[in-house]
């Protein structure tokens, strides 16, 4: 286990900045060079979107298509109530080196429920690794929070079709009493299964501005740092959304199969998932992730037999989107230390500190 603490000086999050250059040790996360990311905008445009069927699950997945030539693929998979659009940023800096696939899970964002309504681990899991094996070659399987977990199952099921792995703060199991993860007061109280249903309804009946703004506060480390436009963007792709009414199904039942693999006993748990991950794994953690701890991030990487881990300061949940250049520079260094031969070789030490200048 390798970890490494990016210190930013006199810098808050970079929502989509992060032309920072780093001077990386032998013995640390490895970094691509700024130069080496496609292009990342203010806002970046959401990449389109078209529809497939795999295995009877009908799927909505945006495309970014590479900028130079192709040398591989990337699939993206979002958290809880996220969609494909979280990828947005990041995919547009991975576009450099690889056509990108942000597939919305079923119930989520474009993609329609399953038939069955099974909105388990297992089946969000399921549906991922049938879409990767329809690709017909290994990729880059990168997931955040739920995602993260979905990304760990199916590389773990399905490692020939995985060639490396990075984890944003994957939801691993976390049981610590933290009423931060449901922000304000209306949210704790959306909880209460028969009591909230009022607040829930009122919660739904929210604009999708307002809806926005909620999440962001429990997602990133200083949601004012989003820019007007790169916020304008995200209310008018939720605003799309609203209308589906599977939504809160979606939602609650997928919140409830994930929390339900918290309590599987340890020869089924995500743990006992985590040690049986073959692949080079990236793990990025922010430092003020109110969701889940930062605090799991070193058993994660204790558990994957060939991870790192990357943890980042003045950062929420969604690496990715708070800083999407310094993300994709991780990602890429590490797929360049793979093909080097070097992933593996890195003494182990039990903490490692490098500054970012930018």
């Amino acid at each position: 286990m390798v970890i490494v603490t990016i210190t930013v000086p006199g810098s808050g999050p970079q929502v989509n900045g992060g032309g920072a250059s780093a001077t990386t040790a032998v013995d640390t996360v490895p970094f691509a060079p700024t130069g080496a990311l496609g292009p990342i905008g203010d806002p970046t445009p959401h990449w389109p979107g078209r529809r497939v069927v795999v295995d009877g699950v009908e799927l909505h997945v945006r495309d970014t298509p590479a900028t130079g030539p192709a040398s591989g693929t990337v699939v993206y998979v979002h958290g809880l109530g996220g969609s494909a659009t979280n990828w947005t940023d990041l995919a547009g800096a991975l576009s450099s080196r690889w056509a990108g696939h942000a597939v919305d899970l079923p119930g989520f964002g474009h993609s329609t429920p399953r038939a069955d309504r099974d909105y388990s681990l297992r089946a969000h899991a399921d549906a991922v690794g049938a879409y990767v094996a329809s690709l017909g070659g290994p990729v880059h399987l990168v997931g955040n929070s739920l995602g993260g977990a979905v990304a760990l199952t199916v590389a773990a099921d399905r490692p020939a079709s995985v060639l490396t792995t990075t984890l944003i703060s994957p939801a691993m199991p976390d049981l610590r009493p933290a009423p931060a993860r449901l922000g304000d007061g209306k949210m704790a109280l959306a909880a209460i299964p028969v009591v909230g249903a009022r607040t829930r309804r009122e919660l739904a009946a929210e604009d999708p501005g307002t809806r926005l703004r909620r999440t962001m506060r429990l997602c990133y480390a200083d949601p004012d740092a989003v820019s007007p436009a790169a916020f304008a963007q995200a209310v008018a792709e939720q605003a799309e959304r609203a209308a589906y009414p599977w939504l809160a199904e979606a939602l609650q039942r997928s919140f409830g199969g994930l929390v339900s693999t918290w309590f599987a006993p340890r020869s089924r748990s995500l743990w006992s998932v985590a040690a049986r991950v073959r692949t080079p794994t990236l793990v990025v953690w922010g430092e003020v992730d109110r969701l889940i701890s930062v605090r799991k991030a070193r058993r994660t990487v204790a558990t994957i037999p060939r991870a790192r881990l990357l943890r980042l300061p003045d950062t929420g949940h969604v690496a990715q989107m708070e800083r999407p250049a310094l993300v994709a520079r991780a990602v890429l260094g590490m797929a360049d230390a793979v093909d080097a031969g070097t992933w593996d070789s890195v003494p182990i030490r039990p903490d490692v500190r490098e500054t970012v200048r930018g």
